[in-house]
Order: structure tokens, then sequence, then C-alpha cells
């Protein structure tokens, strides 16, 4: 009976270990590294690192960040997705309401509205868009990130000690019940968006002891680019949220 008792002893404890040294396995999280996006590196102005953690719904958007001052100037573009800065969309346009399978030029106004009327180069009512023969400088664009990254940035000069950081972006196609494909069944411009694009924004203050600032969404665009208006009522819309987990701008003002 003591041998029973000392057999099962011995295979109880080689059971325990066993599961012991798989259970660090279960527990172990994935995690996809952070990658580091360089833009305007060459620049002598104030330095910033922004953090984006994507959201639940993120897909391939486009997106600009850029810089204004407390009086919603403009300052400058810090980051766009190539996309937008050349004209060139993963889908070119045959003619209006025709795409090609291959990617090709095409003019998008409601793919970043806000900030293209932000970029103060209008005619008319449509904004001055980048193109292929008008592409924004390579220095501050680049290939959409598909995961997390850091944005390691510089101003073109010295920012005031207080200045906003913008983000602007938009998924393509991504309709809900009350953004639907046949909303505005006439509007094509809408109908390479549908739930319009987001704005988040943050006020940064250098001479405050803050390291570390939150972008919170603060407005869409207009659904199909024709102004430059920000629509805080943000109750309809609901996967565009989630492209966002969220942004981060830190200040190292050792070298402020």
């Amino acid at each position: 009976m003591q041998k029973i008792r000392f057999i099962l002893m011995i295979l109880a404890a080689i059971f325990v270990g066993a599961l012991n040294s798989c259970t660090p396995a279960y527990k172990q999280e994935r995690t996809t590294a952070i990658s580091i996006i360089q833009s305007n590196i060459d620049a002598q102005g104030t330095r910033l690192s922004l953090e984006f953690y994507k959201g639940r719904a993120h897909n391939h958007p486009s997106f600009a960040i850029w810089l204004e001052d407390l009086e919603g100037n403009f300052i400058q573009t810090i980051f766009t997705t190539r996309y937008v800065a050349t004209g060139i969309y993963g889908h070119g346009e045959l003619e209006s309401g025709k795409w090609k399978p291959e990617p090709g030029e095409a003019v998008r106004p409601a793919t970043l509205p806000y900030w293209a009327h932000k970029r103060g180069q209008l005619s008319d009512k449509i904004p001055d868009l980048p193109s292929p023969k008008n592409p924004l400088a390579d220095a501050i664009s680049g290939a959409t990130p598909s995961a997390d990254f850091i944005l390691q940035t510089k101003a073109d000069k010295i920012l005031p000690r207080r200045f906003r950081v913008l983000l602007e972006i938009n998924q393509a196609w991504d309709s809900n019940r009350y953004w639907t494909n046949n909303k505005f069944p006439d509007d094509f411009d809408y109908m390479t968006s549908l739930q319009p694009a987001l704005v988040y924004a943050v006020t940064i203050d250098l001479d405050s002891d803050i390291s570390e600032y939150f972008l919170n969404p603060i407005g869409h665009s207009h659904y199909s680019g024709k102004n430059g208006l920000l629509y805080t009522d943000l109750s309809t819309l609901t996967t565009a949220l989630e492209i966002v987990g969220k942004v981060i701008v830190k200040i190292d003002r050792q070298v402020q």
C-alpha cells in the first residue's frame, strides 16, 4: 500500500512539474514590435515624438499629422501617408465612379478634407490636393504603417511655447447603419469614404511639467470634402472611432 502511495506521489509530482513548465507559454502575450518612422529629420526646429497605437478597426487608413498655433493657424505638416502625399492610391481612377484594379492617380477630396483645407491652398471650394505632378516632399511622407509606430520628427522652426498637434484619419469604404452606401447616391466623393474622416487634437505647453499628451477626437470632416469645417457631433460614427487606439505626444525637455 505504501509503495502504491509512493508511486502515486511521484506521478503527481511529475504531472505538476510538467504543467508548471507549460504554464508560461500560455501566459505569454504576443507582442508586435513598434516601428520607428522619422520625418523631417534634417530640419532645425523643435523636436517631437508621437506614439500611435492602432485600434481594433485599424486597416491601412490614410492620415495626416500637422501643427497649428493656438489660433488655429496652420504651421506645417509633419507626416502624411504616401497615398495622400502623392495622389496615387491603391486603386486608380479611370473616370468618375470607375476604378482601375491596380494603383493609379485619383482625386479623393473626402479622404482628409479638414487637413487639406487647413493647408490653405484652396481653389474656390476645392482644396489643392497633392498629385503626382505636385506631391508632398518625401521628407514628410511614407507608407501607411500596418501596426503601432513611433514618429520621430522635427518642426522646420522653433515652435511657440504653446501649440497644437492634430491628426486626421480616414478609412475608405467603412460604412455603418448611418453612413450607408446609398446615403448620398449621387455623391461619388462620399462613396470613397462613407464614415467621414476623424480629427484628433491636443494642445502642447512646453513650459508645463507635463511630458505626455494624449490626442482626443474633436470632430469629423465633411463627408465628401466639400468644405473645411469641423463637425463636432460624433454620435453617428462607430468603427471610425476604433481606427485609433491612442496617440501620445511625448516631450523631451532636454532638447527643447
